[in-house]
């Protein structure tokens, strides 16, 4: 199946985790009861999934932000801040995640139900009760929340057709998708002024949309590759629903039920099944001809004129109907979770300043504690950057006396017995 690619912008941006409590549990006759300040919740991820029920990226057009909610903060008592829900952002089947600067591939998400987390959210800080040890009998510091992800992505989407207009060269097809949808095709007088299929999103509210395809005009032997005809019926295999568009001014050509036949034929030739498809036959023009001005039995469920806008919002919700049938019987296939690579250890940057700057979550957390000035505060910090290796890696790295090193937001100089 032919398609074009619908593209555009997204930034996710995850919820921050609560910070942790500072808390120390206090009982008639017992002045000092030791540490009690409960965790905070995490921030809630962004996960985008594919839904069949979703036809185009057009949602993030004029609101290209999707933000979680934040964890909310520890209190006294040892009671924990509540975790927020992750937020799922629905997009098309097929749909491509880029990174936003170098358009490298990311993920695929090819069928309903595929998830990928776009954002992660930030954990929550720890309270003091959890730094409670034989040497720290009472801390007065817990960590601070993470920050979430924010992060900008490219989505493309190669859109493949929910119903193909399905008719003779010059019946119309071009003149009716560019009044339903954005699509602006090439509109003549003339047979085969579609050479390549359109394509328009037609939105019939906020939550219905499907994707139109403006099938190249068959001919009689078209099954047999007669007028392009190969080229112009693979462009139907993919659809969904098929909508037989009759020409009901053509006084001097084929009638309507001759039109209906011819089509149906060439698509039976071509590939037997495609007659199995929910299907309606739709008479066009009729601001010059009705079908009954022909005489003959044509089937023909809907009238409608382009031009003057009669009969298209019935037959559109019909569409709509048989489109979103056909979705519910597609196979039931369960989605999956498609990972994406944690970082993991330590980095280290060389920054524009000569200063040296400590990437790894770990590290981060190590020092994003509420009062670094606090003697147990520190205490631990440089317990655990030295666990880590941090200072290992900063002298692989060629840090001296005097450097600025930064870890998140706390920035030191570095001193050769730190």
């Amino acid at each position: 199946m032919s398609n074009f690619v619908d593209e555009t912008n997204l930034c996710t941006r995850a919820g921050n985790g609560g910070a942790g409590c500072v808390s120390v549990r206090r009982e008639s006759h017992v002045p000092l009861g030791g540490p009690d300040g409960g965790d905070g919740g995490d921030g809630g991820d962004v996960w985008l999934e594919a839904d069949r029920n979703v036809a185009s990226l057009l949602a993030f057009r004029d609101h290209p932000h999707r933000i979680a909610g934040n964890g909310t903060h520890g209190s006294g008592g040892g009671r924990h801040g509540k975790s927020s829900p992750e937020l799922v952002v629905k997009v098309p089947e097929g749909t491509l995640v880029l990174d936003h600067e170098t358009h490298e591939e990311l993920a695929q998400l090819n069928n309903h139900g595929d998830r990928w987390r776009a954002a992660a959210g930030g954990e929550g800080g720890r309270g003091n009760a959890r730094f409670l040890s034989n040497k720290r009998r009472a801390p007065a510091f817990a960590e601070q929340g993470e920050t979430g992800e924010e992060i900008w992505y490219r989505l493309e989407l190669r859109l493949f057709a929910d119903v193909a207009l399905v008719g003779f060269p010059n019946c119309g097809k071009s003149t009716l998708i560019s009044v339903v949808s954005a699509a602006k095709p090439k509109i003549a007088d003339y047979p085969f002024t579609t050479l390549e299929p359109n394509l328009g999103v037609v939105q019939l509210d906020g939550d219905t949309e499907f994707v139109v395809a403006d099938i190249p005009g068959l001919i009689e032997g078209a099954s047999e590759g007669v007028g392009l005809g190969h080229q112009f019926l693979r462009h139907v295999e993919r659809a969904r629903v098929l909508l037989f568009l009759l020409d009901l001014s053509a006084i001097d050509g084929a009638s309507p039920a001759e039109q209906l036949r011819v089509l149906r034929n060439e698509l039976g030739a071509y590939q037997p099944d495609l007659l199995d498809r929910p299907a309606v036959v739709v008479g066009s023009k009729s601001d010059v001809l009705e079908a009954t001005d022909w005489g003959d039995d044509a089937q023909v469920e809907f009238e409608i004129s382009s031009v003057t806008n009669t009969g298209l919002q019935p037959l559109l919700w019909h569409v709509s109907g048989l489109i979103k049938e056909a979705r519910a019987n597609e196979s039931k296939r369960e989605g999956f979770t498609i990972h994406r690579p944690e970082p993991v250890g330590v980095e280290i940057i060389r920054e524009d300043d000569a200063g040296y700057r400590v990437v790894g979550r770990s590290a981060e957390r190590a020092v994003a504690l509420s009062d670094l000035n606090d003697p147990g505060a520190l205490e631990y910090s440089r317990y655990r950057l030295t666990s880590l290796g941090v200072d290992k890696a900063l002298r692989k790295a060629g840090v001296r006396e005097g450097d600025t090193v930064r870890i998140g937001d706390f920035e030191f100089d570095w001193e050769d017995d730190l």
